[in-house]
């Protein structure tokens, strides 16, 4: 019964939603969006998926590239490759932190159960504290980056403590599975699949760690176009909801599509929170520079900043 009202509910808020982008059509200023995505972009991929940007942004050719991690995606929109990306709280603290004309557009529900450090089955780890002298690879200023920085302050570790490896998800993954690392901090739903094979143990999640917030970024040209953005966030906002309405269906498609095997990528969506794309409120934005202070503290971003700088304010009118 509750994945009929599920549905239902997807229906309506995608019959709305449509409803509310039709000023969009003539206000977009630009005949291309370029959208930058990765694995665990749920809402970007099921919006893909069902064409919901076609529908209805008619004219406005909508071109989609995948990348591995939040890092490479910001430094294609940094470079004016992109209009939009999707990342987790850490790359765009390193971004701003290296000057690159960036902006906070948007977020989605903090998800801080879908990311881990993970251990072999067999490891001696038990502890954070465990962690001492150890190698831990993860991918150089992305989400796992904040999640290992934490792990270690809760441990009573020092940054010095480890030996950091940076590794993009794939070569960690391999990297892990032969050995050469002792722990690997990482998000689904490459997490979920190492996960599921049964040769990871989960040292500690992101929760009471990292929010582990996921950020919509745009070039200072879409921040421009309210309009647009205001669209884009509808249909990502029914892209959620219909993720969410049928989760079997929704699993299968971002299997196939992202590789990851099935039984991993229903344990990503069950646990993955759901709810709308909004912008940022006043609390977002201090929870990011808690963020941007643990990086400044330790030496890893060059000095202090301000996140709220690089934060799109489009006013009343977009509400």
């Amino acid at each position: 019964m509750k994945t009929s009202v599920d549905r239902r509910q997807a229906i309506a808020l995608l019959a709305a939603g449509s409803a509310g982008l039709t000023g969009v059509r003539a206000s977009a200023a630009s005949s291309q969006v370029r959208i930058g995505y990765q694995k665990s972009s749920v809402n970007l991929m099921v919006t893909r998926e069902r064409r919901l940007l076609d529908a209805t942004l008619p004219g406005v050719n909508v071109k989609w590239v995948e990348f591995p991690a939040g890092p490479q995606i910001l430094e294609a929109l940094a470079v004016g490759s992109l209009d939009i990306g999707f990342t987790g709280d850490t790359p765009p603290v390193f971004a701003q932190a290296a000057g690159k004309d960036i902006w906070y557009v948007g977020l989605e529900p903090p998800k801080p159960a879908s990311s881990a450090i993970l251990v072999a089955a067999d490891s001696p780890i038990s502890a954070l504290a465990d962690l001492r002298g150890r190698r831990i690879g993860f991918q150089k200023g992305s989400s796992s980056h904040y999640l290992v920085l934490r792990a270690l302050d809760k441990g009573g570790l020092k940054w010095s403590d480890i030996t950091p490896l940076y590794l993009a998800p794939s070569d960690a993954r391999a990297a892990f599975e032969k050995g050469a690392l002792d722990a690997w901090g990482i998000w689904d739903p490459y997490y979920a699949a190492a996960e599921i094979d049964g040769r990871a143990r989960v040292l500690t999640t992101g929760q009471g760690l990292s929010s582990n917030n996921s950020f919509y970024l745009g070039s200072r040209e879409l921040t421009r176009q309210p309009a647009l953005v205001k669209g884009l966030f509808a249909a990502l906002s029914q892209a959620d909801a219909l993720g969410k309405a049928d989760v079997p269906q929704t699993a299968k498609f971002l299997s196939e599509a992202t590789g990851v095997p099935l039984a991993g990528t229903i344990r990503f969506l069950q646990r993955r929170t759901s709810g709308p794309v909004t912008v940022l409120k006043s609390s977002d934005i201090a929870d990011q520079q808690r963020v941007a202070d643990a990086f400044s503290r330790i030496g890893l971003i060059p000095k202090p900043l301000k996140v709220a700088d690089a934060v799109w304010q489009p006013g009343s009118s977009f509400a």
